[in-house]
């Protein structure tokens, strides 16, 4: 260790362990328990209604302090005398006051609270009292005006504050006047306004005002004003505004700010806003006589219009919104400790508009500069602080919207020093041949002289010692030989102090294998070596940082890993490698006395970045020019570049042919071809190197291509229908990307067939897609050759191919002719005509039959059709044993021809429901059997056939059973568990009701006859036991 140059005289007992303390003695902040007034509860601005049942007010205020605040109160910025038994009391920190007027307490308050550390001063808070007086007891003279033409009726609101809202009643209330477009009360005057009246405006108006104050609300009426209209006026005249919004208006931000605009005019008026140096925001755009601007902000100041206009013409006002602000905190002061005869430099900084002015309190009063201390603006500055600096400043910033105040305690301290709170600590490790920092940071006041010593030896500065002006011990290429007591001595006027520790040297930390650089590929894997040695008395621990920043390695779904194979092992694992995992790796092996790290460099090659500044100019119909810039190409050469394009809002991106058609890695520029002439488009670049293609560029500004003629015909070209002398033709409207440009619309060519003339028709409009030509000359079903082109403003397009369309078809003229209807069934009948010739009416489609029973009248028959052009129908549906009368037309489009002659039909008489009266049931010969009889109508016999259906639970599809005989074979499977059996007969006269037989095994092999419908009655419980079913059925039809 080096000797020292020289010795400090007043530095007498080297061989002294421990110096004892002097007293100390500090400003008022001596107890950590001691602070200045904070305040907790400040008072509010009030709005006391006059004619109020309340009776006191109260201005909160409280303050949090140690010892506890008292209190004081300003009004209008003189203190008040709060004695007992007066109107004004204080009620622990708040005033309170009894019965207010606004004559003697209307005004501006502030709370005082002190403490033996010092006084803040609360914000301003402002007593207002609200009133509204009652309307005028005089009688309001008529309004006469014509009707159609605006007028507006005055409200004339009596005295009052703050502002009010208004309605108007009309005759009676609560006949409110509606909010709508031709009629507009103005929050701002009361007015009410009449766009262009009519016969129901006519009646007795009055004016409802209302006030609202912070805890009552108050409503009065006007006398009615009668509104009388002379002869109409039916003429049509332009807007004239009669509601304007200011020239100026001035908000705060943060408010809601409206304006209003009403006008004129015949017909009403439609109103619009915008901004003129500027664009609305969505959420505003209105049609409404205000304008609403909720939270206004500085980015809403500007001039706006507001434009009436009708079929006669417009009108507009403008007028400029100017927003300003509150004072608003940038900067404050803070609590601070300073020591004694140290410099101090506090600022505070505010926003607003008007730009705030600022000004300094110390204990709540006025602070101005003064010997030490500097006041300028939002900075004040100590020189040289002493104890009488101590207390309560604050910081007030204030323009003519508002007042704010930013409070702080500064504490000026005198203290010995004292190692109590931050000792030297007892035990220093360090490595040898390393460094080692001792701290010695006594709390003292002023700053204490500090020197240090090893042993009984002082030590200076050298090549290997260091003592800082901040009292630190720095000591370089440790060896054993420094091993001992370092002792730290501080000293200023107010006394003395030191601390020992003991210096230990222990073997340094080294980097035994250290991590090689790498070049590696977008997705591999790579571990990265790091070994180290170290003193064996000591943990080791390895920490990695990527471009010095740490490596997470607890992060879910992380790409790293370390080895934990022993304690000198600190690999590093990399795992699917990003390119964001490029960068500088440094290994840092490190003990609680020293650290050895070394540092590797690992390169991700990977797909090219995005490319940057996609521009688009040189804007053609069909192309434009594209540039961009390079973007990384993480370290592999960028080898193509591909170009997208997408039509907003929900386009898809596709790539698009370029010129050239192949882009090279080094271009930054190609031109876009085949794009669709006044199409909006946003662009993209991608690029691409030999490991793939990388993110998109961000997209390009919205352009839209010029616009052109069209180049596509329209299409779906057809027609037909309408009305006799008609021509209609029918096409499919063209989409947005065909049309090439505004003023869009079609050009229609049409003639008659043969005809050499065209005729041609303008159809404006992208949507339209019919064109009906009338002329009384066009004979039905006329054929015409059509075509079609489109149009707009840059030219007309090409034309179709010429399509054959025919004229409105009329009813068919002719009649068929031997109609016949026999009934066969007992709800069917047959009818069949002779066909009628075509002829030049139309096509016929087929035709219509209609039908009444005998009795009924014509109008009331039903009717049905053929799908094409049979000669013979089934009518279905009949009533049985009913005579009926048909008639038979032909129909095309237009509608249907002239009646046949009718002929009459009559349906059979039905079934009689008891031909299944009595069913036997018995098994013979694994067959189901049945018979039925023959029965007589008038002298004829004629035979019901049978039908059967037949279902089992292993077949559920029922399997139909026609025969002709009196029995059937039904097989009955061992194994089933369940059949189902349903017979009805059916003849000339139709079917008749079924019978249903339920069938069950009951055990073994055995069935049981469960239940049946009501024809026949079954008798259950007949027990089955082979292996087939008969059923006789005896069936007794008669007349």
């Amino acid at each position: 260790m080096g000797t020292p140059a020289r010795r400090r005289p007043h530095v007498l007992l080297l061989a002294a362990v421990t110096l004892i303390s002097s007293p100390a003695w500090s400003s008022v902040r001596g107890s950590p328990t001691t602070f200045g007034p904070v305040f907790e509860d400040q008072p509010l601005s009030l709005l006391f209604p006059e004619e109020s049942t309340e009776e006191q007010v109260l201005l909160a205020c409280r303050a949090r302090a140690s010892p506890p605040a008292t209190y004081r109160w300003k009004m209008n910025g003189t203190e008040m005398k709060l004695e007992p038994g007066s109107r004004h009391q204080l009620v622990g920190g708040n005033l309170v006051i009894m019965n207010p007027t606004k004559a003697q307490d209307a005004g501006v308050y502030q709370c005082l609270a002190s403490n033996p550390v010092g006084t803040v001063v609360s914000r301003e808070a402002i007593l207002r009292f609200g009133f509204l007086q009652e309307f005028s007891k005089e009688e309001r003279d008529p309004v006469k005006t014509h009707e159609g033409w605006g007028v507006m009726l005055p409200c004339n609101p009596p005295a009052h504050y703050p502002g009010l809202s208004y309605r108007w009643l009309l005759n009676e209330f609560p006949n409110f006047i509606p909010t709508d477009g031709r009629h507009f009360v103005s929050q701002t005057t009361g007015n009410l306004y009449i766009a262009r009246t009519n016969a129901s405006d006519l009646g007795n108006y009055s004016c409802l005002a209302t006030s609202h104050m912070d805890f009552s609300t108050k409503s009065v009426f006007s006398k009615f004003a009668q509104l009388n209209l002379a002869a109409e006026d039916t003429r049509l005249f332009a807007p004239s505004i009669k509601a304007r919004f200011p020239a100026e208006t001035y908000a705060l931000v943060g408010q809601q700010v409206t304006l209003e605009c009403f006008a004129f005019g015949n017909p009403v008026p439609r109103i619009k806003w915008r901004k003129v140096d500027g664009s609305l925001s969505p959420q505003w755009a209105t049609a409404e006589p205000t304008l609403q601007i909720p939270n206004i902000s500085f980015e809403d100041e500007g001039t706006y219009e507001c434009e009436a206009e009708n079929s006669k013409g417009r009108d507009t006002v403008q007028g400029r919104v100017i927003v300003q602000a509150q004072p608003e905190w940038l900067k404050v002061i803070s609590d601070t400790d300073a020591d004694i005869g140290s410099n101090l430099h506090w600022g505070c900084a505010a926003a607003g508009k008007p730009r705030p002015t600022v000004r300094w309190l110390r204990n709540g009063e006025p602070l101005a500069s003064q010997n030490r201390v500097e006041v300028l603006a939002g900075d004040l500055r100590f020189s040289k602080l002493s104890l009488e600096d101590s207390g309560m400043y604050q910081c007030v910033a204030e323009n003519k919207h508002g007042t704010i105040y930013a409070s702080a305690e500064l504490a000026v301290q005198a203290l010995a020093p004292d190692f109590r709170l931050s000792p030297v600590r007892r035990l220093i490790p360090a490595a040898r041949g390393g460094e080692v920092i001792i701290p010695c940071h006594p709390r003292a006041a002023p700053k204490a002289v500090v020197l240090w010593s090893k042993g009984t030896e002082i030590l200076v500065n050298s090549s290997r010692v260091t003592v800082t002006p901040d009292g630190t011990l720095i000591i370089r290429n440790i060896s054993r030989s420094d091993e001992g007591k370092y002792t730290c001595f501080a000293e200023n006027f107010m006394g003395k102090a030191n601390s020992t520790g003991i210096l230990s040297v222990r073997d340094a930390t080294k980097i035994t294998l250290a991590p090689s650089s790498a070049d590696i590929n977008l997705g591999d894997n790579l571990t990265l070596q790091c070994h180290a040695s170290h003193d064996p008395t000591m943990d080791l621990t390895f920490t990695w940082t990527l471009d010095d920043f740490p490596i997470d390695f607890d992060k879910p779904g992380g790409h790293y890993q370390r080895a934990n194979v022993k304690e000198t092992v600190g690999d590093l694992s990399i795992l699917n490698a990003q390119l964001r995992h490029g960068g500088k790796y440094t290994c840092m092996a490190q003990t609680v006395v020293d650290s050895a790290s070394k540092e590797a460099t690992v390169l991700v090659r990977g797909p090219p970045g995005p490319p940057g500044g996609v521009v688009v100019r040189d804007i053609s119909d069909t192309t434009i020019q594209l540039s961009w810039s390079r973007g990384f190409d993480n370290h592999s050469p960028i080898a193509k570049y591909t170009l997208q394009a997408r039509t907003p809002p929900a386009g898809k991106w596709k790539q698009v042919r370029t010129n050239p058609a192949n882009i090279e890695g080094n271009a930054e520029t190609a031109q876009v071809l085949g794009l669709t002439p006044w199409m909006d488009y946003e662009f993209r670049v991608l690029a691409s190197n030999i490991l793939g293609t990388g993110e998109p560029s961000g997209p390009s500004s919205k352009i839209r291509t010029k616009e052109a003629a069209p180049s596509v015909a329209p299409s779906g070209l057809s027609g037909g229908g309408g009305a006799p002398g008609e021509l209609i033709v029918n096409w499919t409207p063209m989409a947005r990307e065909y049309q090439n440009g505004d003023g869009f619309g079609y050009l229609l060519s049409f003639r008659r067939q043969g005809s050499t003339h065209w005729q041609t028709a303008r159809v404006p409009g992208a949507d339209a897609q019919y064109f009906v030509y009338s002329n009384e000359s066009i004979r039905p079903y006329t054929p015409f050759e059509v075509k079609i082109r489109s149009y707009n403003r840059r030219g007309d397009g090409p034309e179709s191919l010429t399509a054959l369309v025919y004229s409105a078809e009329e009813e068919p003229r002719v009649a068929p002719t031997k109609v016949w209807a026999k009934g066969v069934s007992s709800s069917e009948m047959n009818v069949t005509w002779e066909p009628v010739q075509q002829d030049m009416n139309g096509i016929l489609l087929g035709y219509e039959i209609r039908y009444w029973k005998a009795g009924d009248k014509e109008a009331a028959a039903d009717r049905v059709r053929t799908a094409g052009l049979d000669i013979s129908a089934r009518v279905t549906g009949l009533h049985p044993n009913t005579k009926y009368h048909v008639t038979v037309r032909a129909y095309n489009r237009a509608g249907t021809g002239p009646a046949s002659p009718s002929a009459n039909a009559t349906t059979m008489k039905p079934r009689d429901p008891s031909s299944l009266r009595n069913l036997q049931k018995y098994l013979a010969a694994c067959k189901l059997s049945f018979h039925q009889q023959a029965w007589s109508l008038g002298n004829r016999r004629e035979t019901s056939f049978p039908q059967m259906l037949y279902q089992n639970d292993l077949h559920p599809t029922p399997t139909l059973h026609l025969t002709s005989k009196n029995w059937i074979d039904i097989p009955v499977p061992e194994d089933i568990g369940h059949a189902l059996v349903q017979i009805r007969t059916t003849g000339p006269g139709g079917d008749g009701i079924p019978a249903e037989v339920h069938i069950v095994r009951n055990g073994g092999t055995s069935m049981m006859v469960e239940n049946s419908a009501v024809y026949p009655v079954l008798h259950p419980g007949t027990i089955l036991t082979h292996s087939a079913v008969m059923l006789v059925l005896i069936g007794s039809l008669e007349l």
